[in-house]
């Protein structure tokens, strides 16, 4: 169970600690990279490329797709109604930055719900700042009339878990807490103006698909045993394809499912996890694992692709472990989006269940 204090002091001591955990990750490795192959390295596409010397580089396949391109953030995007979009630096020290977005307002005094949203990629790729990030969440803050903060964590294997997890948990207490007309002893920014100006905040929602989704989960989980500042509390919770693992067989996984990426990255971005895949963090229904009946939100939506032959079961494997713990919130019904994949809305944007989604999310955020 990993524990923080004052976001401001999270960030400082993860920033001095921060060699020595990439030291201690890169040790780890050693020893698994000298089961490569002929090539002299272990493929974990889309992920890493992990070289028998300890170098590990990311894919250049999943860093060529279009939708891994950047981006620039917009105002006024004519294309989405008028969304605007900026970059802003939260935590300067570990250099945690996001992307928000607002959507055009009907008068300036309008106060809208908020988003904190996690991108997916392993928890070693991606980026808020990606085209098919930036075209996804724009068309949420249309539809949904939402403001969105894209929070551009820090990355394994350079920086391990549960780094993600802190940046996480770190920024949803600096959007408690950033009111406060003060800027903090390590530079942290405290008040960003389109949150302070519309931002409604009894109406803050979680959300994140694949890798993204998993931090979210844990987000919320740590909300239950940590209250956040100002009392501030979450509304929802939205998974999208969400990325949890388990060493025993669910459903339809064949005997063999631990040999693909999903398994294999694990120990690369979580080398201090004793548990492996067993770990409470990637295995929610681990024994063990704190009982799924802490989570500390009101409602929660999980949406599964019919396609998405490696995480499947386990989305339905979780909702129906929420389901079974005597959770108090309000649990929407499983969706599931037909004859697509893994992290959809991003993959098969133009698809007719992306467009059934955005509307779904978009009830499920003003509602």
């Amino acid at each position: 169970m990993y524990k923080s204090s004052d976001p401001e002091l999270v960030q400082i001591m993860a920033a001095i600690a921060e060699n020595i955990a990439s030291l201690f990750s890169l040790c780890l490795l050693l020893i698994p990279c000298y089961l490569a192959d002929d090539q002299g390295f272990t493929n974990l596409r889309p992920f890493l490329n992990v070289y028998k010397n300890g170098t590990i580089e990311r894919d250049t396949f999943t860093l060529s797709l279009p939708s891994s391109k950047f981006v620039p953030p917009m105002l006024n995007d004519p294309h989405t109604g008028g969304v605007s979009s900026k970059d802003i630096i939260i935590f300067p020290v570990s250099n945690v930055s996001a992307r928000v977005y607002l959507p055009k307002l009907s008068n300036p005094n309008e106060r809208i719900p908020i988003l904190i949203y996690f991108h997916g990629g392993g928890f070693c790729v991606g980026s808020a700042f990606d085209s098919g990030d930036h075209t996804y969440l724009t068309r949420v803050s249309s539809h949904a009339n939402v403001m969105i903060i894209s929070v551009n964590y820090r990355l394994a294997p350079e920086h391990p878990l549960p780094a993600a997890y802190m940046d996480a948990w770190s920024t949803l207490k600096w959007l408690a807490s950033h009111r406060k007309k003060k800027k903090g002893t390590a530079g942290v920014q405290l008040v960003e103006p389109w949150l302070a100006d519309h931002g409604h905040f009894k109406r803050v929602f979680i959300g994140g698909d694949s890798s993204g989704a998993n931090i979210a989960h844990n987000v919320v989980m740590w909300a239950g045993r940590e209250r956040l500042p100002n009392g501030m509390k979450i509304s929802g919770t939205i998974l999208v394809t969400p990325y949890f693992l388990g060493s025993k067989p669910i459903r339809l996984e064949s005997k063999n499912f631990t040999d693909t990426s999903v398994y294999k990255i694990w120990r690369y971005v979580c080398p201090s996890c004793k548990d492996g895949v067993d770990d409470m963090h990637i295995n929610p229904l681990a024994p063990g694992a704190p009982s799924l009946k802490g989570l500390k939100c009101d409602k929660l939506m999980v949406y599964v692709g019919e396609t998405d032959y490696d995480l499947r079961a386990r989305g339905i494997w979780y909702y129906e472990g929420v389901e079974a713990s005597g959770w108090k919130g309000k649990l929407k019904k499983l969706y599931e989006a037909k004859g697509v994949g893994h992290v959809f809305p991003i993959f098969s944007a133009e698809d007719k269940e992306t467009n059934i989604f955005i509307k779904r999310l978009a009830k499920f955020l003003q509602t």
